[in-house]
């Protein structure tokens, strides 16, 4: 394509050859400036009809603006209900919550609060039902988040009840302190195996072989680890509450005074040191000092393995013993 510019005071003329692509270029630049220019018109006239109030200009700018609110509000409104569903299914969670902290308060033996406020019971037919307005739905958000308070330190208290009872119960000695072992000798008056006159002994023997494992019968603090003249090498054990377990003719000692023991750790090797005719365990419970019968701390242990034994899918021994 050839252009052919025409100067009448200079009596002369310039030619410009446009090949196909120039051309293209030359048509794509002018259709972008008549785009940008037909815009800014748009755009300036528009704006102006909007702030004088030009009646075609307004009633658009009126359509647009309520076209947006509405599609805002129905966005809200949407999220409100979804949310108030959500709420709903809290509420019903909240409520199961508290059943199951009524629950295991009974199992920890703790009775529920008298001034708790216990949910009244609500109902009736549906007759008619509205949206859930931004302000109600604060109130029962607020409301849930104080329940659920009330509940986080009801659940707190409950845990320290059960951990402080499942303290108490590994602090006592059900524990056999001879594995598989069995006492052949138990608590009261007997005749002494050396000198042969009635004497008390304080606690049980469980004969095993030189060498044989001795373990905790609970958890404690090992208080005692010395020779003894009559007891041999000995460990007492201190479980709390004025409640000691001491270990007797030991061959070996395995923890030293102050040692932290859990139930059924390896304190001590059978042996027949001290006062004894032969390798054997003698093991006491004393309880402020006074010695009473293992064999009923030992067969509340049995008692209780049983039980947890007859459990359907319970292991057959318990695992909190060990």
């Amino acid at each position: 394509m050839q252009l052919i510019i025409m100067d009448s005071r200079l009596a002369r003329s310039k030619a410009i050859h446009l090949s196909g692509p120039r051309l293209l270029a030359a048509i794509m630049a002018a259709s972008l400036v008549l785009m940008c220019v037909a815009a800014l018109l748009y755009h300036l006239v528009f704006l102006k009809g909007a702030r004088e109030g030009w009646p075609v200009v307004g009633s658009l700018v009126r359509l647009v603006v309520q076209d947006e609110f509405d599609q805002r509000d129905r966005f809200v409104r949407q999220n409100l209900d979804a949310m108030a569903r959500k709420v709903g299914e809290m509420q019903a969670r909240m409520v199961e919550l508290e059943s199951l902290g009524e629950r295991v308060s009974g199992l920890a033996g703790m009775p529920p609060p008298a001034d708790k406020a216990r949910t009244p019971g609500l109902g009736g037919a549906l007759i008619a039902a509205r949206p859930l307005t931004m302000q109600e739905l604060d109130a029962t958000l607020d409301a849930l988040q104080q329940v659920a308070g009330q509940r986080l330190d009801l659940m707190t208290v409950l845990e320290s009840r059960l951990f402080d009872q499942h303290i108490r119960k590994h602090m006592v000695p059900t524990e056999t302190p001879v594995p598989g072992g069995v006492a052949t000798s138990t608590f009261g008056f007997r005749i002494d195996p050396i000198t042969g006159r009635s004497a008390l002994h304080a606690g049980l023997d469980f004969p095993a072989d030189t060498g044989a494992d001795i373990v905790a019968a609970a958890g404690g603090v090992v208080v005692t680890q010395e020779y003894h003249p009559e007891f041999g090498n000995v460990v007492e054990v201190d479980h709390g509450n004025q409640l000691v377990t001491r270990y007797a003719h030991a061959s070996k000692v395995l923890v030293k005074q102050g040692d932290l023991v859990r139930r059924g750790q390896k304190i001590a090797k059978v042996g027949s040191t001290g006062r004894s005719t032969g390798p054997h365990l003698h093991f006491e419970v004393l309880v402020q000092g006074v010695p009473q019968d293992p064999q009923k701390f030992l067969a509340a242990g049995s008692q209780s393995g049983r039980q947890v034994a007859q459990r359907p899918g319970a292991p057959s021994r318990p695992s909190a013993d060990r």
